[in-house]
């Protein structure tokens, strides 16, 4: 059996730019479909990191203004840059007049699903996209499967691509799944969370002989902590011990407060930006356009900003008959991504060891660190591009 529905704009993904995209679509009086091969309860509860750049929050209390994000999200003014055995902090609010908070991108997406399920919108779990066609007419369609085995196609005047990194709309855009500009580093992150308290207030990127670490927060019983590992590398190679000795010797000078570790896991790096983000009546958002190594803490905060300036295109498109700003769609995302691009290069190649580091290697990065640290312009540099230029 077949099923065929009919709406405005067919959205594939439903992580936090398909739910937002939808939600200011609604607003524009414009209907939408979202779909996601995921249940409900996977959505909710895997566990991702995230901080929140000042522009993502002011939109998140705009769409909400009783978003969580004010009440168990933290506020952040700062980072520690530490290298040498010393710390540097970087002071957001007195260099720039912005914050960042730290907000895990599941709860945004418990929000969101919370929100735009009560407002009536169709979103459609269990529904796993096969393909696009027909994204130079006017009726693009979206082939899918529901959880039961029906058939779906869902015809619209617009297919947003918001299904991550393995996208299936790409194709229909691009020509090809892998069709882009591609980086892999030559190391990945090992990442715990611990039951503890935190080991400090705010975030330190820490840079050292033995490599990289990032101490971060969860909540005050639970910690997130990463430290540079092989990409390869097994998260059950280790004993707990091993893992605490490992993150204490990356942050010389500050004494890690230690707990259970009750989950670990290698994620690996990569940059991505595919060759087109607009083709016809199809558009690409977030991971399904573009990755970005977290060093810089850009990958949620970037897919926002795309769908703010995809949600004014198509709401001059489908209400206005204006093409121009879809048109130019593309171009425009361009350059913020990247902007992104460069800053989570300059931050990860900053304070990562590089395999086949040398000593000339190690003190030209101290020197590299000492030039942003002790300078007002470098601090300055910094902090704008971490709390986040202006969305649109």
């Amino acid at each position: 059996m077949i099923t065929s529905i009919r709406t405005r704009v067919a959205i594939v993904g439903a992580g936090p730019a398909g739910l937002i995209l939808s939600h200011l679509l609604a607003d524009a009086g414009i209907e939408s479909i979202v779909i996601d091969q995921r249940s409900r309860d996977e959505i909710e509860h895997t566990i991702r990191a995230g901080i929140l750049e000042q522009g993502t929050v002011d939109l998140l209390t705009a769409i909400d203004p009783n978003t969580r994000v004010h009440t168990i999200g933290d506020r952040h003014d700062g980072i520690e840059l530490r290298f040498q055995g010393e710390g540097h902090r970087i002071d957001f609010p007195g260099l720039v007049g912005r914050s960042v908070w730290l907000y895990p991108q599941h709860e945004v997406l418990k929000d969101m699903l919370r929100l735009r399920l009560g407002a009536g919108q169709d979103l459609r779990f269990g529904v796993t996209a096969s393909r696009v066609e027909d994204v130079e007419s006017e009726r693009p369609r979206v082939f899918a499967t529901t959880a039961d085995g029906e058939e779906l196609t869902i015809e619209a005047d617009f297919v947003v691509g918001a299904d991550g990194s393995r996208s299936v709309v790409r194709p229909a855009i691009t020509g090809d799944s892998r069709s882009g500009y591609f980086r892999e580093y030559p190391f990945a992150w090992f990442g715990i969370l611990t039951e503890a308290p935190p080991s400090a207030e705010e975030l330190i990127y820490s840079n050292s002989r033995n490599g990289f670490a990032l101490i971060s927060q969860r909540s005050p019983e639970v910690q997130r902590m990463y430290f540079q590992c092989a990409p390869d590398a097994d998260p059950n190679a280790l004993t707990e011990e091993q893992i605490w000795e490992t993150l204490q010797s990356r942050v010389p000078g500050t004494t890690l407060k230690e707990g259970p570790i009750f989950q670990r896991d290698v994620l690996r790096f990569r940059s991505f930006v595919a060759h087109e983000l607009r083709h016809g009546r199809a558009a690409l958002v977030g991971d399904a356009a573009h990755t970005v190594p977290p060093t810089g803490a850009k990958g949620m905060n970037l897919a926002i900003a795309d769908v703010v300036l995809l949600a004014r295109a198509l709401r001059a498109l489908l209400n206005e008959s204006d093409e121009r700003p879809i048109d130019g769609y593309a171009e425009q995302a361009s350059r913020r991504i990247w902007k992104a691009q460069h800053f989570s290069w300059w931050m990860t190649s900053m304070l990562h060891t590089a395999p086949d580091a040398s000593d000339f290697d190690h003190l030209r990065q101290a020197g590299e660190l000492r030039s942003v640290v002790e300078s007002e312009a470098g601090r300055t540099f910094l902090a704008e591009a971490y709390t986040g230029w202006p969305i649109g």
